[in-house]
């Protein structure tokens, strides 16, 4: 684990962590569109603006429950006699009109017709009178209450005229949304693939779930965890397991994945020491070319050797990130997040953030971009506070119990009690 202080000597050789992010998302790109059925668009991206084709609701329709009648009848305008005090407004009641009803019919004046909600309005009908202000009646009504004009009606287009346009490209289909393209007429959409990211950790000391740590041995989390959260960020995840510090073993498997995945997140050996295989392997020139990942030392706490480029014939982009749990979950969220939601067209890629006043001062290595765990909430007069959890960014505790991720830069040493700072939003399901 790197100190504070070692990260501090450090900072000065570092790349900052916002050019190196530009760097890489530059050189991505988003997966090409494809025509998907309205059923299975949930969760995708739209890859193009989607206007509806025809207005909603496409018709004239009752609202509510009750009786269609003309307005200018119940007021005494037409020629029903004008309602006096504890006097109803008595109609004649001459049809009834359910959602299946489709033959045009006319209402003349002193009649109405009984309506149910979403039956087509009569022609000149321009109110319905709710069914409890009412007597109820078959052949006639009595009615004891007087809408305003247009009440109980929704006017065709009212909601969502044609040629409107229902999402912008680069918005998640949602739910509602799927209610609202098929509501105008929309059976198809184009979207994004979700990507296909396959999740690798590598380490000769790594052995899987289900036991406890021994001396020598570390049990795998990061896999497990780093499949999860690209799962929460929509994309089809796969985690392949644990891969030993074999050079051979190593590129064979990326290569065997690149023909299922748009994206591979390895985990571990990204830094300089005599262990760090991964890093010698894919970073290794071969015939005078240099090696398909490119290392970079960035100016980020936790984490700072982060690894980037291509494998295989497809070059299927590769992204490698720390060992250590904290610090490969925060470089998930720094650079693996971002380059799934640009493969799958999703706009912004980054998460939303707010200002928030900090509730403890707080010390942060000079020179690097930390991101630390927090937990961040509303104020009763307006805004945000923000409180950091103990044990800093390493802990998977404080990752597991933050809603929110604090962001101190470069230049912060120390933010005081009361400040305020920047936090990045974790859409947690609490």
């Amino acid at each position: 684990m790197t100190s504070t202080a070692d990260a501090e000597a450090a900072a000065n050789e570092l790349t900052p962590l916002a050019d190196y992010l530009g760097s890489v998302l530059r050189r991505l790109r988003a997966l090409p569109p494809l025509d998907l059925d309205l059923t299975q668009a949930y969760g995708n991206v739209l890859a193009s603006d989607v206007v509806a084709p025809h207005s909603f609701p496409a018709f004239d329709q009752a609202a509510v429950d009750g009786y269609a009648a003309r307005w200018e009848d119940l007021v005494g305008y037409g020629p029903v006699p004008s309602p006096g005090p504890g006097r109803p407004v008595r109609l004649n009641v001459v049809g009834d009109l359910g959602a299946a009803s489709w033959r045009p019919v006319r209402l003349t004046p002193g009649s109405c017709f009984s309506v149910a909600a979403g039956a087509p309005m009569p022609i000149a009908a321009d109110v319905v009178v709710p069914v409890e202000w009412t007597d109820q009646g078959m052949a006639a009504v009595e009615i004891f209450r007087i809408p305003k004009r247009g009440y109980g009606v929704r006017r065709a287009g009212e909601e969502l005229p044609a040629g409107t346009v229902l999402a912008r490209a680069g918005t998640y289909v949602t739910p509602a949304l799927v209610a609202v393209f098929a509501a105008t007429g929309i059976g198809h959409v184009v979207v994004r693939p979700s990507p296909r990211v396959v999740i690798v950790a590598t380490g000769d000391e790594l052995v899987d779930v289900g036991r406890g740590s021994q001396p020598g041995q570390v049990v795998d989390a990061n896999s497990h965890a780093l499949t999860a959260a690209a799962a929460e960020v929509g994309a089809l995840a796969y985690r392949v397991g644990i891969c030993d510090d074999d050079p051979e073993g190593l590129r064979g498997l990326l290569e065997d994945q690149t023909l299922r995945a748009d994206l591979i997140i390895t985990t571990g050996g990204t830094g300089t020491g005599p262990g760090d295989m991964v890093r010698r392997i894919l970073s290794r020139r071969e015939g005078g070319r240099a090696g398909p990942v490119t290392f970079t030392d960035v100016a980020l706490y936790p984490g700072t050797a982060l690894g980037f480029g291509t494998v295989g014939a497809e070059e299927v982009p590769v992204v490698c990130l720390p060992g250590e749990p904290g610090a490969a979950l925060i470089g998930f969220e720094v650079l693996a997040r971002p380059a799934i939601q640009l493969l799958a067209g999703a706009e912004p890629v980054f998460r939303p953030s707010v200002r928030a006043h900090l509730l403890e001062t707080i010390s942060s290595p000079g020179g690097l971009r930390e991101f630390r765990p927090a937990h961040v909430a509303e104020r009763r007069g307006g805004g945000y506070t923000v409180q950091p959890l103990s044990g800093g960014p390493y802990t998977l505790s404080g990752l597991a119990e933050a809603n929110g991720l604090m962001v101190l830069g470069e230049r912060v040493t120390t933010a005081a009690a009361g400040s305020t700072v920047d936090v990045l939003l974790l859409d947690r399901r609490r």
